[in-house]
């Protein structure tokens, strides 16, 4: 992060989000490489992944909200988000389509194309903005600004700001729960699974098949909830109820579900429990996340929500973890009490919610978007 800082407050944007894409299209033909020499790439390669799937993205809803006005942005990062939607579920159909003829590494190569087509279509963005008339960007409707930030630290800038400090709770809690929640769906599933291969219920399955098949149903329902969500709700939402009602919409339906999962857990419960709360997170909560950085600076955009969106969401991630090994290992947590824990959080990250609502009208009402 603090790398990343630097870099962007000496180097124009466009410059930034070349040199950013490429290092990390550059890192697969490493990856390439090194497996083809039999290098064992494992732990390395799955860490990579945790920085790049934060980073890359983070970095291109920074573009997309220096380019547009938070009215406008409230408009288009819903078609944007639909793209997101509907790309993770071309990237599953290619990687299944191909496996067999390719293989493996040679999806890596597959991706780092995809990534270079990527920076294609933002420099043909950003020549389109530029070419945008004067009166155009004066009333906000683009932003063509391509100087290097000012120098500051990321970290500083959100702890200099209490929204932008709320949204990095928001995320870190959104993330606690969620990682949390997937622990307690992991530990329903492998229970049934284990009850239904010794109750001879299991379809001639082992524990290991009844788990795949129950996560490759899961999942495609999660995406596909997800997408529709994401066509027909989330501009609704926002249009009519707007960012303040959006932004509840996923903790309450956590607190729901983990009350459900909290004195009723069976699998069929937390299933569908666990699948409304991912496709909501897919759908709203990505739109409306984005949307939050609109009323923000440059600098904000591009370096505090990089220090949010990877920082702050992995902290979710470490302090999950923490709960889990506490919870096994000194406090003999049961999948109840798990949930029970995750309802507290959910408080919490409610309470978050409501304040960035109401500080986030307050800021877009003060710069008359």
């Amino acid at each position: 992060m603090p790398f990343y800082g630097w870099l962007a407050s000496h180097v124009p944007r466009r410059l930034l989000i070349n040199g950013v894409t490429l290092f990390f299209a550059g890192c697969l033909l490493v990856f390439y490489v090194l497996a083809h020499m039999e290098v064992r790439i494992g732990v390395v390669f799955f860490l990579w992944v945790g920085i790049f799937n934060l980073m890359v993205p983070a970095q291109f809803w920074a573009f997309a909200n220096d380019l547009y006005s938070p009215e406008a942005g409230k408009r288009l990062f819903v078609i944007v988000a639909f793209g997101a939607s509907l790309g993770a579920v071309a990237g599953s159909f290619i990687d299944s389509e191909l496996i067999a003829p390719l293989g493996v590494y040679q999806l890596m190569l597959v991706a780092a194309g995809i990534l270079a087509l990527s920076l294609v279509i933002t420099n043909a963005v950003e020549q389109m903005e530029r070419r945008r008339p004067i009166a155009a960007v004066a009333t906000g409707a683009g932003a063509v600004q391509d100087e290097p930030l000012r120098k500051g630290d990321a970290f500083a800038l959100v702890f200099r700001s209490r929204y932008l400090l709320l949204i990095a709770l928001l995320m870190l809690v959104l993330n606690w729960v969620n990682t949390t929640g997937e622990y307690i769906l992991g530990r329903t599933v492998l229970s049934a699974a284990e009850r239904a291969v010794a109750q001879g219920t299991a379809g001639g399955l082992t524990e290991e098949e009844y788990v795949g098949e129950f996560y490759a149903r899961f999942f495609t329902v999660v995406n596909l909830a997800g997408l529709l969500l994401q066509l027909f709700v989330v501009s609704r939402v926002l249009k009519y109820f707007g960012v303040g009602v959006a932004i509840v919409i996923l903790p309450l339906i956590a607190l729901g579900g983990y009350l459900i999962a909290a004195f009723y857990p069976v699998l069929a419960m937390v299933r569908w429990a666990k699948t409304a709360e991912n496709a909501t997170d897919y759908s709203v909560q990505n739109t409306v996340r984005q949307v939050l950085f609109l009323p923000t600076t440059r600098e904000e955009k591009y370096k505090a929500k990089q220090a949010i969106d990877t920082f702050f969401v992995r902290a979710g991630d470490v302090l999950s973890a923490a709960l889990v090994y506490a919870g096994t290992s000194w406090l003999a947590l049961s999948t109840q009490g798990f949930a029970l824990v995750n309802v507290v959080l959910v408080t919490v990250w409610l309470g978050i919610a409501l304040l960035i609502g109401r500080q986030y009208k307050r800021l877009t009402a003060s710069s008359g978007s």
